[in-house]
């Protein structure tokens, strides 16, 4: 991964906090400086923190496992789905249903409830059923893919989740924890950057700066993932010529 360059994180907004009176003290090796009231990041602890997280991320997707992204913010939610659906991750960015992780069997049934809609929908299953009984299934799997599209595709629990604001997904964080899984995030000045295995120091209110440290991390996951594919057709060309 190439280093994220000084000047489009200044750019991206990245280095503005929140307000003194909201800052969380264990944030302070991460702050440069406070600005009429409003306190200011350090750039440099931002470029050396996303670089190492953007390192184990990659390290990851090329082991094959799963990253999930995690915003629900209104300003975060176009540009993180689009990101994880790039590379093929799954995402939740309508609202997190508590159990999401740790009763992750029942939201499988909520996402097979949906795929059998789907198909009723489609193979003419429901030819003889009322416009208004279709109609109510119809909202029904909108409601239910709203919430539950981005993980429609995972069978399994991810390896790690990358979270836009871990005050405001703390239940999402607290799953994560629990269960293990290794944690990379957005951490502004009014969090706990202790709370995550990854932390990077960034303003994650402006949609700028969250749409800059996300596609930084996507990036090192599709270079995961591409050296992954190259791994998998050296082994099997070698093993085509060995036979």
């Amino acid at each position: 991964m190439e280093k994220p360059v000084y000047k489009d994180l200044l750019e991206a907004g990245v280095h503005f906090g929140h307000l003194r009176r909201k800052w969380n003290p264990n944030m302070r090796p991460y702050i440069f400086m406070e600005k009429k009231g409003i306190h200011i990041i350090d750039l440099n602890r931002t470029a050396e923190s996303l670089e190492e997280a953007a390192n184990a991320i990659k390290s990851i997707a090329k082991s094959g496992r799963k990253i999930m992204y995690i915003a629900t913010k209104k300003q975060a939610r176009e540009i993180v789905s689009k990101a994880a659906r790039s590379v093929g991750m799954p995402y939740v960015t309508e609202r997190w249903l508590g159990g999401m992780m740790t009763n992750f069997s029942t939201i499988r049934r909520s996402v097979k409830k949906m795929q059998n809609i789907d198909t009723m929908l489609n193979d003419g299953t429901l030819s003889s059923v009322t416009k208004k009984e279709r109609l109510t299934l119809t909202r029904e799997r909108n409601k239910l893919e709203k919430v539950l599209g981005g993980i429609a595709n995972l069978n399994r629990l991810p390896a790690a989740v990358f979270i836009v604001d871990i005050s405001h997904e703390h239940i999402a964080l607290a799953e994560s924890k629990k269960l293990g899984l290794r944690t990379f995030a957005m951490v502004d000045t009014n969090s706990d950057p202790n709370e995550v295995d990854f932390a990077i120091p960034a303003n994650d209110d402006a949609s700028k700066s969250i749409e800059f440290i996300t596609n930084y991390m996507t990036k090192a996951i599709k270079e995961g993932l591409e050296e992954r594919e190259k791994a998998k057709a050296e082994k099997a060309a070698e093993e085509a010529s060995a036979s």
